[in-house]
């Protein structure tokens, strides 16, 4: 039984419908775009004073836009919003980061 559910995977990965969607912008579009979300987790990492919360915004609209987008687009591109729930995931995080560190800071004295 295993040995026949490998012989499928590779049959299925060797079909000209696998090669055509790794040739297409529906693969190689999403691959890149993971980059973003890739640089936010290493980020999460880094002191927060680094974080810009416009820039953690514009990310968060950025990437809800590109999830309805993956979704609407026909054929769904399930790729693109994996990418792109992570993306708004860690960016969420990150500007929650941001704000607790702007707005829990103790005010200095005069």
């Amino acid at each position: 039984m295993a040995s026949r559910m490998i012989g499928n995977l590779f049959a299925r990965i060797r079909s000209k419908e696998f090669r055509s969607y790794l040739m297409s912008t529906h693969f190689w579009g999403p691959v890149a775009n993971w980059g973003i979300p890739l640089a936010a987790m290493a980020d999460m990492k880094k002191d927060p004073k680094y974080i810009s919360g416009k820039m953690t915004s514009a990310l968060c609209v950025y990437s809800a836009l590109f999830m309805r987008f993956a979704w609407k687009v026909q054929p769904r591109n399930l790729l693109l919003l994996a990418c792109h729930m992570t993306n708004e995931t860690c960016q969420l995080i990150q500007l929650g980061r941001w704000a607790n560190y702007e707005h829990a800071k103790p005010v200095e004295p005069l």
